[in-house]
């Protein structure tokens, strides 16, 4: 079955994946940018190769959501996923179901540092093009590139968190800015979790290794020494943007101006309020 890390863009998806690579991947702990590609992502176009011949329709694929998981679980091996879809429901199609989900890590951070993280990384002009991705509710990306990306409907910020906050059972938040500042607290609940879901035991070496390993500085530096196969062209330069970027330097007081900070807030008031990041 499925344990879904899932998140909006920009989240810290990518960081508690390195983690948890390190963790059941790894031999000794250490962060190895080459052991996330262990975690898949969904959608991805070998999940549906024996169920579309269009990779980018939506009409098509929305209806073998289920189908392609059912084929991901055939073997009954648990599988750790990462998603930035909703789990929704289009025209009777759910996303996923009970019988191929066991749990999820769902991340979320602060709507307020994420939109200077989606002007960055998806080339967004400005605060306003990247606030107007964020409030869309039925958001849709994935369609134009001819990689093995696929339509993913990631929605709004708070539709994504919404949608997967219904699913109850074995449910694990995470917030960014926990992790940030208190990282041993919040990668030791991941670890609890995983070990009771997988029953399995991991090191406490390992872990304090994995901790110590994925540090952003680390990151960062690694990233600076070997590059990172995740991150994105910068259109302008033509050269890799650097995707472990700001990290705790994002800070929106600073970046955002007063109007922009209004409309998040005013947008997202009730779960801003909910996962206290306003009062």
């Amino acid at each position: 079955m499925i344990i879904w890390l899932a998140s909006y863009p920009k989240s810290g998806n990518t960081w508690l994946r390195l983690f948890i690579s390190s963790i059941l991947f790894s031999s000794d702990g250490n962060v190895n940018f080459d052991k996330i590609k262990k975690i898949d992502q969904y959608p991805r176009r070998k999940f549906f190769k024996d169920l579309l011949s269009n990779y980018k329709d939506i009409n098509e694929i929305k209806k073998n959501w289920i189908p392609s998981q059912d084929l991901i679980n055939l073997d009954n091996k648990i599988k750790i996923i990462k998603t930035h879809h909703m789990n929704c429901k289009v025209d009777n199609y759910n996303f996923t179901n009970s019988d191929n989900t066991l749990g999820v890590i769902y991340i979320v951070r602060d709507p307020r540092n994420v939109i200077t993280s989606i002007m960055h990384h998806f080339h967004k002009s400005s605060y306003q093009a990247a606030k107007e991705t964020m409030f869309e509710e039925k958001n849709l990306i994935g369609i134009k590139k001819d990689n093995d990306t696929m339509p993913t409907i990631i929605g709004s910020w708070k539709t994504n968190y919404l949608s997967w906050k219904k699913i109850k059972k074995n449910f694990l938040l995470i917030k960014y800015e926990n992790l940030l500042s208190n990282p041993k607290i919040e990668f030791d609940k991941v670890v609890k979790y995983l070990q009771n879901l997988m029953s399995i035991e991991i090191e406490k070496n390992k872990i304090e290794k994995a901790i110590n390993t994925s540090s952003f500085k680390n990151l960062s530096e690694l990233e600076q020494k070997y590059g990172f196969h995740e991150s994105v062209i910068d259109k302008k330069t033509g050269k890799n943007k650097k995707f472990f970027n700001l990290g705790p330097k994002n800070d929106w007081k600073k970046l955002l101006d007063k109007e922009t900070i209004n409309e998040i807030e005013e947008k997202f008031n009730i779960e801003m309020k909910e996962l206290g990041y306003l009062n």
